[in-house]
């Protein structure tokens, strides 16, 4: 299921609801605009309550897929969003113009939070012309430093959001700049040993096989020319990134060299988190919310299907 086929596929499930934090800004009203157009879904809109009415009038946004939420401060917006999402009046968190540190501060809040007592961690899944499937890259956004046991979270909850979204049994390609071990690369070593936990059993619903350079977990003809063999060798579905730095700069590179699209959130809160970068483009920003929607709708899709 590619991007723009998820796009057009959320339009016909049950309407859910969207919480924007910070909404009182031009571009993320173009969002709006764009998202209710397309009746992608509904929106609670927290932020200046003059601001936000002047940019729908601007943009001929319907008042019947809108509702605004009044809120004096950046601080002020993030809590409502997030305790809106936590009360269950909103399915979705979408970061507006609000610093990431302001919201996730109001998500970990204790008593209106949105912990479940799971790792959060961000999945992307990109839309790339000269790749067959999407592909899914994990953790470009959350988790700095990941130890072997987040990196072992941070595959659950990307294989969730997989399965979530059509792919049955995910390969995952823990990635380094090697193919083979080496001690003196942390990497390498965390690879291989979540390799052997999949193959025991320890995690579960996907294949795992690595260390594996890019070059060999995309690239069925670099896989063969370099001899290695494997279910995942040029066929991965999910990339394990070693450090968020190392996911950031894959991320952007992808979006800005191979003119791919993408759409991710935090997962493993309580609802979705469409955490987008201030300089995402509109299309990216929809598809993020498309590929949130789909993830929580996807009970609806397999109803659907049977239909």
């Amino acid at each position: 299921m590619l991007l723009q086929n998820m796009l057009s596929r959320v339009t016909d499930f049950p309407k859910k609801i969207v919480a924007i934090a910070a909404a009182d800004d031009e571009r993320m009203m173009t969002v709006v605009q764009e998202a209710v157009r397309l009746n992608l879904s509904s929106f609670l809109l927290f932020g200046n309550e003059e601001k936000i009415r002047h940019l729908m009038k601007q943009k001929n946004i319907e008042w019947k897929n809108v509702d605004i939420v009044p809120t004096e401060s950046l601080e002020q917006s993030a809590q409502e969003a997030v305790k809106a999402v936590h009360n269950g009046k909103a399915d979705v968190l979408m970061k507006g113009m609000v610093p990431t540190s302001i919201l996730l501060k109001a998500v970990l809040n204790k008593d209106y939070g949105l912990r479940v007592g799971k790792l959060f961690s961000h999945v992307a899944a990109f839309d790339i012309p000269s790749y067959d499937k999407l592909l899914f890259i994990t953790d470009s956004a959350m988790n700095v430093t990941p130890t072997l046991e987040q990196k072992v979270q941070i595959i659950t909850n990307s294989v969730e959001v997989a399965k979530k979204v059509g792919v049955e049994c995910p390969k995952i390609a823990p990635i380094a700049a090697i193919e083979v071990v080496n001690p003196e690369m942390v990497a390498t070593v965390d690879a291989a040993v979540l390799s052997q936990m999949n193959r025991r059993g320890q995690i579960k619903d996907c294949i795992i096989d690595g260390p594996l350079a890019l070059d060999n977990a995309i690239s069925k003809d670099a896989a063969q020319y370099k001899g290695i063999q494997g279910e995942v060798a040029g066929e991965a579905d999910i990339l394990l990134v070693p450090t968020l730095e190392i996911g950031n700069i894959l991320y952007k590179s992808l979006v800005y060299f191979a003119k791919a699209n993408v759409g991710g959130f935090i997962t493993g809160a309580k609802a979705p988190i469409v955490l987008t970068s201030r300089s995402d483009s509109t299309i990216n920003k929809l598809y993020s919310i498309a590929f949130a929607l789909t993830a929580i709708s996807s009970k609806e899709v397999l109803e659907h299907q049977a239909n």
